[in-house]
């Protein structure tokens, strides 16, 4: 009977005796030893990553640096360094310090809290202006964790198109509070992400801006209008006096740029509704939606191809039909252009049905536009536009007063989303990211794989099984580096 109740899963609540050397650094006898190994390695693999982040920022600014931004970036450098490798210091030594205080683990011991108390000292270290951007990338992958979690418990279930549904919500909001001009501060500033909707949906939409292209609009569709039948026969002999002397191929190329031509001019100037704040009709206003954000959509899905099957390309070119002419290559191209199109059509929709416009209209023309998500479903850019929305309301809140300004909540948040990642990361590997357990695995050395998890199987979580298929599944080794 007692070996029965042995294999019973211990309770929350319980405890396992295994030692840190047992659990923790099975590859040394020695607590100093173990920690600083790891904070080693951890530093060099940070120097790495935000070395090359800092440097390629630097270089997306187009200019030749200053020797205040070389000294900014190095500094920059260093201290997120300083940051990310404490926070491996830190959690290995709590691990420890942990153990031999208590003289046991405990199921939030064992990772999630020492993973919290190196994070209240690490993000210190970190540029408060960049702390906001670390809080919405853990809380990102955090929430994506606990629904796995949840997930595995058969506490929920997965929702069909539920991240499109969670996209679609988020940027109707997003866009309301950009059509009404409620995203703006008391100075005029306005979050980066309300950037990144201004070039997908166009600058007409924003509060405001229709007083300031109407003179404009209003003067080039005159123009357009009165410009006479353009490849007319007024300037057709001049044309063909000329044309006589080009080959064939020129004379096909220009005669087919002049009907393209009139056909724009043709569709620029159809109906537009007075209570529509772009230029030129509401058909070419969607259509130049749809085109701009197709080709640029399609421009990064077949550069990112070509890179990242560059070895590919350069060993057979035969690869190279293979590799873009796929379906696939055009989800991101339709998602882009469709939402943009879908989001201008009904906007232009509504305002002809009422002779009005309204900040309340983004609503449903976001919901609508949001259907496009399903050609290129990411729950990482779902649950990204979530917590951005969460983001932006509470600083609204807080600007007109409405909620409090709770200090220091962005570090708890990111203290508390990193102690439920290292707790997955732990006991159940598999309901984590596997980009995220990558990260770890590359940035501990290995020693995250390399920590014992068979005293975890106590809890009844399948932990080492979990670790196995995760290591086959993103094909990382039981390696210490």
């Amino acid at each position: 009977m007692a070996q029965i109740y042995s294999k019973l899963p211990l309770p929350v609540t319980g405890t396992i005796k295994t030692t840190c050397v047992d659990y923790v650094h099975p590859w040394t006898d020695s607590c100093l030893q173990g920690i600083c190994g790891l904070y080693l390695y951890a530093i060099f693999d940070s120097l790495r990553i935000y070395g090359t982040v800092y440097v390629l920022t630097l270089l997306m600014k187009g200019r030749i640096p200053t020797k205040e931004d070389l000294k900014k970036t190095v500094l920059g450098i260093l201290q997120s360094t300083a940051f990310l490798s404490g926070t491996g210091f830190g959690y290995s030594l709590f691990l420890c310090v942990l153990r031999r205080l208590l003289g046991n683990f405990n199921i939030l011991t064992v990772s999630a809290i020492p993973a919290f108390l190196s994070s209240v000292f690490s993000i210190l270290i970190e540029r408060p202006s960049r702390r906001t951007l670390l809080c919405l990338y853990v809380s990102n992958v955090a929430t994506e964790t606990l629904w796995n979690m949840a997930l595995s418990r058969k506490m929920v279930r997965n929702v069909k198109y539920g991240d499109t549904a969670i996209f679609a919500v988020g940027m109707a909001v997003l866009l309301m509070y950009y059509k009404g001009g409620y995203h703006k501060d008391s100075e005029g500033k306005a979050d980066s992400m309300f950037g990144v909707l201004r070039f997908v949906v166009g600058p007409y939409e924003e509060k405001d801006y229709s007083a300031r292209s109407s003179q404009a609009s209003t003067f080039y569709r005159q123009q357009v209008q009165n410009i006479p039948n353009v490849g007319s026969r007024a300037k057709s002999g001049s044309w063909h006096s000329s044309s006589r002397s080009k080959n064939p191929v020129f004379h096909v190329i220009t005669q087919a740029l002049r009907v393209y031509k009139k056909i724009i001019y043709k569709i620029k100037c159809c109906d537009r509704h007075l209570a529509c704040p772009h230029p030129f009709s509401c058909l070419y206003y969607t259509m130049q939606g749809v085109g701009k954000m197709f080709s640029i959509g399609l421009g990064i899905q077949v550069t990112l191809k070509l890179v990242l099957n560059i070895k590919k390309v350069v060993q057979s070119p035969r690869n190279l039909k293979a590799i873009l002419f796929r379906k696939d290559t055009l989800n991101l191209a339709v998602f882009l252009g469709g939402f943009s199109g879908l989001f201008r059509a009904v906007l232009c929709i509504l305002r002809r049905a009422t002779g009005k416009d309204s900040p309340s209209y983004a609503i449903p023309a976001g919901l609508i536009a949001g259907t496009a998500f399903t050609r290129y479903p990411d729950t990482t850019v779902s649950l990204y536009v979530m917590w951005k929305l969460a983001q932006i309301t509470y600083i609204m809140g807080i600007n007109k007063g409405i909620v409090p300004r709770v200090p220091g909540f962005t570090e708890f948040l990111y203290c508390f989303s990193t102690a439920v990642l290292f707790h997955a990361a732990l006991l159940e590997p598999t309901n984590l990211r596997p980009s995220y357990w990558k990260f770890l695995h590359s940035i501990s050395g290995g020693r995250i794989a390399c920590m014992n998890r068979i005293p975890l199987d106590a809890w009844g979580l399948g932990t080492s099984e979990s670790l196995e298929r995760v290591l086959e599944l993103t094909k990382t080794q039981r390696v210490l580096k």
